[in-house]
């Protein structure tokens, strides 16, 4: 049986890519699968400084109170630029080697072998450039299913107003390109979401054309029991019991007010 791989993107930077990465992690490490985390270009950290790959191996590597999680965790990096720019603009500065599809596909080939599933980190949203011929992390998912792999993509979004347009403009990008999404995960969800974040719950997969997964409360990576949040925000799809049609009936918004006829 292949490896699942999924690659995981976001409409836009901090909308929770790492956590959500992280929550992926953890279900499926507590679900005993072998689980490898790839971060193709990790922008921003010095090399002495820990990434996105060692703050996802801290929140999913913790086991749930009492229940150590039963699966095994490898986290890789393939490249590492020091200013928080696009892989392209990061690395032509600092005079290092672009990262190519290939170089990324070969990476996930290798985990693939030894894993149950291998999660691929990008860097901000679809279609950042990653080198001079201005290929993207789409072209790095394109080229894993070209190497006959089953690549999917993860879309983690915010919730509040404006998040629509990004999601669907993402959606037809990767069907373009004949990406399969997976779906969409709501990377933080507001301890006191609002109007627009509540209509987005019921709009957000008609947007993307694919399910709803999950929504990740807000402040999640700061959770005292990570493992059990991950299992709790995350749908069966994603391995957690979260379930779609019952959040959005608890965060329902009121119907808009009668409007008199004089």
């Amino acid at each position: 049986m292949s490896a699942r791989v999924l690659f995981v993107t976001g409409t836009n930077t901090d909308v929770g890519k790492t956590v959500a990465t992280a929550a992926v992690a953890s279900a499926a490490l507590q679900g005993g699968l072998r689980v490898a985390v790839l971060k193709p270009g990790q922008t921003g950290v010095t090399p002495d400084e820990p990434g996105d790959a060692a703050e996802v191996r801290r929140l999913a590597g913790a086991p749930t109170t009492g229940e150590p999680a039963t699966g095994a965790l490898t986290t890789a990096e393939l490249a590492r630029y020091p200013e928080p720019l696009a892989p392209d603009t990061a690395a032509r500065r600092a005079g290092l080697p672009f990262l190519s599809p290939a170089d990324v596909a070969g990476a996930v080939a290798e985990l693939a072998a030894t894993h149950d599933l291998v999660l691929v980190e990008g860097a901000g949203g679809l279609l950042v450039r990653y080198d001079d011929d201005g290929r993207t992390l789409a072209d790095q998912a394109r080229a894993v299913l070209d190497a006959g792999l089953p690549a999917e993509v993860l879309l983690v979004a915010a919730a509040a107003l404006g998040t629509l347009n990004i999601v669907s403009l993402t959606a037809e990008a990767l069907a373009a390109r004949r990406l399969p999404l997976a779906g969409v995960l709501v990377g933080s969800w507001p301890e006191r979401p609002g109007l627009a974040e509540r209509c987005n719950l019921a709009d957000l997969p008609r947007s993307a054309g694919a399910p709803l997964l999950g929504a990740l409360p807000e402040r999640a990576g700061a959770a005292a029991d990570f493992p059990a949040l991950a299992l709790a925000s995350l749908a069966p799809g994603l391995g957690g019991t979260w379930d779609a049609q019952q959040f959005a009936d608890a965060h329902r918004p009121e119907p808009p007010p009668l409007r008199s006829k004089g």
